[in-house]
C-alpha cells in the first residue's frame, strides 16, 4: 500500500490542483491530509490561489480516496461543506508491522507526545516544514506544507510504503527519502 501525506492547504486552489495531479500521477492509494484545509489562520498570509471554494469542490470530487485529520484552524462550518469526515483529531493506521498516529501538530507533537508504541511512527504537518527524526522509541515525520512552506522548504508532499518515506516537491521531483 502506498499513502500520499499532505498537510496545510489553507485554501489554495492552486496547490490544491498541483496537489490533486500528484495523488493521481503517484498511483497512491489513499491521499491523507493532516489538517488546515480550507482556512489560512490568523498568523498566515494567504496563500497564492486562495479559493477556499474551489478547493471544497476539488477534494469533494476525490473523497473516496481521503483520509483527513483536523488542524487548527478547520472547524464545524468546514464539515458541513466537505463530503468526506474532517474533525477527527488524530488517526491510527498500519502500514505492514508499523503503527502511525496521524495528527496536526497542534495538540500531540514530539513536545506533547500522544500514547505511542515503541517502534511508532508520529505524523503531523502544523509548521509547515519536513522533517524526518529518529527517537529512542519513535520516528517523528512531518510533510512540510502544500501551499505555505517554511524554512525554505519546498510545495510538497510525501509518500509512505510499509518500509520507506519519500519528500517530493509538488512537481514530483524526489528531495528526501528514508527507509526505516
Amino acid at each position: 500500500m502506498k499513502i500520499m501525506v499532505a498537510s496545510d492547504i489553507h485554501g489554495s486552489a492552486l496547490y490544491c490542483e498541483k496537489m490533486l495531479a500528484a495523488f493521481k500521477h503517484e498511483r497512491a492509494d489513499k491521499l491523507l491530509l493532516l489538517g488546515d484545509i480550507l482556512y489560512h489562520g490568523p498568523r498566515n498570509d494567504l496563500p497564492e490561489g486562495y479559493a477556499p471554494k474551489k478547493v471544497i469542490e476539488m477534494l469533494n470530487a476525490v473523497k473516496e480516496s481521503l483520509l483527513a485529520v483536523r488542524g487548527n484552524c478547520d472547524t464545524e462550518v468546514d464539515q458541513m461543506v466537505l463530503q468526506f469526515p474532517i474533525l477527527a483529531d488524530y488517526a491510527i493506521f498500519y502500514l505492514g508491522d508499523r503503527l502511525f498516529y496521524a495528527t496536526h501538530g497542534h495538540n500531540f507533537n514530539e513536545e506533547k507526545l500522544p500514547p505511542l508504541q515503541k517502534g511508532s511512527i508520529l505524523l503531523h504537518g502544523h509548521t509547515h516544514v519536513p522533517v524526518y527524526r529518529e527517537h529512542e522509541d519513535y520516528i517523528y515525520m512531518n510533510p512540510g506544507s502544500t501551499s505555505i512552506p517554511k524554512e525554505n522548504s519546498p510545495h510538497g508532499y510525501m509518500l509512505l510504503t510499509e518500509s520507506e518515506a519519500v519528500w517530493k516537491t509538488l512537481d514530483g521531483q524526489t528531495w528526501q527519502q528514508f527507509s526505516f
